[in-house]
């Protein structure tokens, strides 16, 4: 499905909007930044939610009448009479009054695709299966090095609506972008444009890997020939949409030596372009694990050599970088036990890359609401690498189904979160990983999978306290020390238990399209 686009808005396609009726879809983060950018252009904002207006009081500041608002029903358009729709990620395009607007050729855009053409600054965007927050993150701090003001949002918790307003030609936004975010994106323009691959995700949505590619293909669609596209040689989907692109584009492989593009020779991470071959830095300088993640860092690579940095600067942001939460992130080790969150791991690839990168013998936890996806494929890597196998969620019965004709060893089930912790604590001993990657997103149990990272790493913390000096602190990826006494009861007031269908109380961002 794709979003109907108009030039009504005039030459400056889609800046001006004074006196234009337009309807914004969800009343989330994205949806406010979205109104709140309309308003200051001008626009006369509708906003509508299908949750009632006593549990959305953030709404309120908006300032907008009550007239304008559809808080808990169903906006009627005959009424409204819209010029524009505009959708928050979260929504789903088959409502029915969504049907009707794209019935009536009414103009729908994604949120994103307003922001990006109110947009003045540099644009960067980053999309693909898995890697996106990592990639996305780390192309924001390699770019903070150029000196220029520089703004990381989209699909990373902070909408990007909200982020553009005062920018200038000379700042530098970096986007991620999901498939959702990209769905209703049609003459968005991004200068810098990267995909770093594509496996099936969010079946539920799309319903075919075919509309899921061409949602995340969007990321292209208006590029121009200055532009340039980043693609990962090593994908046969991404690098097939090659020859239809018309930006410039440049190759990144973690597995062969590229003539022309960021790839390996040998340990060494180079460019490599029209003969000249230049290291940036050795592969066992990067403090991130796995192949995958040398992926992401070298499409980072491309994307900050495009916008200007040198291979030193670029060679120590790398260097540097440690990572972001949720993502194979160290928990510390408790006697002997190595614990990682890894609750981004919301599908089967993700979770199979985490696996990868661990050698040591690993306690697995898994499981949540399944996108559509199947699990026999993934259970035969589970079956090779995994020790004790433990499920919950929605999708247990399912993925206990898949371990059993993969011929997984050990598996076991959980009746809620906290107890599959636990569970994966007591399967573990000194020199094993407990992993947490789920390959299955966290919205049948909480908001978001940065929510249930949280839960995860009070729970480890909270079942160690007071058992020795090794528990007493956490060693951290860099070596800091947490007071795991005072974080679990800290963690003990914000928490409820699961019992009766209730989430943990844990604070979290925005939530996110996980995938």
């Amino acid at each position: 499905m794709i979003g109907i686009d108009s030039t009504d808005f005039g030459t400056d396609s889609g800046t001006n909007f004074k006196g234009k009726r337009v309807l914004v879809v969800g009343s989330g983060l994205s949806g406010q930044g979205a109104a709140a950018l309309l308003a200051s252009r001008g626009a006369k904002v509708f906003i509508t939610d299908r949750k009632p207006a006593r549990e959305l009081p953030e709404v309120a500041a908006l300032g907008l009448p009550d007239e304008r608002m559809f808080l808990g029903k169903t906006p009627d358009l005959t009424e409204v009479r819209p010029e524009l729709v505009v959708l928050s990620p979260g929504v789903s395009p088959r409502q029915g009054f969504i049907q009707e607007a794209l019935a009536r050729r009414i103009p729908v855009w994604s949120e994103v695709e307003l922001a990006l053409r109110n947009c003045p600054a540099v644009s960067v965007g980053v999309t693909g299966t898995n890697g996106k927050t990592t990639t996305t993150t780390l192309i924001g701090e390699l770019a903070q090095q150029t000196g220029r003001k520089t703004v990381v949002a989209g699909n990373i918790g902070v909408a990007l609506s909200r982020e553009v307003v005062g920018l200038s030609g000379e700042d530098i936004v970096v986007a991620e972008l999901s498939s959702f975010q990209l769905e209703f994106v049609d003459r968005a323009r991004l200068h810098i444009a990267v995909m770093l691959n594509l496996t099936p995700d969010h079946l539920d949505r799309h319903g075919s890997v075919e509309q899921y590619l061409a949602a995340k293909a969007k990321i292209f669609a208006h590029q121009e020939e200055g532009d340039l596209a980043v693609l990962n040689w090593d994908d046969p989907i991404v690098r097939g949409l090659a020859p239809q692109l018309k930006a410039r584009v440049l190759f990144f492989s973690p597995t062969r030596f590229l003539e022309d593009g960021v790839s390996l020779r040998g340990d060494m991470i180079v460019f490599a372009a029209k003969g000249v071959v230049e290291p940036i830095l050795k592969r066992g300088e990067l403090q991130l694990r796995g192949s995958h993640n040398l992926e992401n860092v070298m499409a980072a690579a491309a994307a900050a050599r495009e916008l200007g940095l040198s291979r030193e600067q670029i060679a120590e942001g790398l260097r540097n970088f440690k990572g972001v939460e949720h993502r194979q992130e160290t928990v510390g080790t408790f006697e002997g036990i190595l614990f990682v969150n890894d609750s981004k791991g919301t599908n089967t690839d993700a979770a199979a890359k985490a696996l990868l990168a661990f050698p040591e013998p690993l306690v697995l936890l898994a499981g949540g609401k399944n996108k559509g996806l199947d699990f026999h494929d993934f259970m035969t890597l589970v079956r090779e690498r995994v020790k004790s196998l433990v499920l919950l969620g929605q999708a247990a019965d399912e993925m206990e189904q898949a371990a059993q004709e993969a011929g997984v060893g050990r598996v076991l089930k959980a009746g809620s979160f906290p107890e599959g912790v636990e569970l994966a604590i007591a399967e573990a001993k000194a020199g094993d990983v407990v992993l947490l990657s789920p390959a299955c997103t966290s919205w049948d149990m909480f908001k978001s999978y940065e929510e249930r990272g949280e839960l995860f790493k009070a729970l480890v913390r909270r079942h160690y306290r007071g058992r020795g000096s090794e528990a007493r602190g956490i060693t951290e990826a860099g070596g800091q020390k947490v007071d795991v006494a005072k974080e679990a009861e800290g963690v003990e007031k914000r928490r409820v238990t699961e019992a009766g269908g209730r989430k943990p109380e844990v604070r979290s961002r925005r939530p996110k399209a996980e995938g």
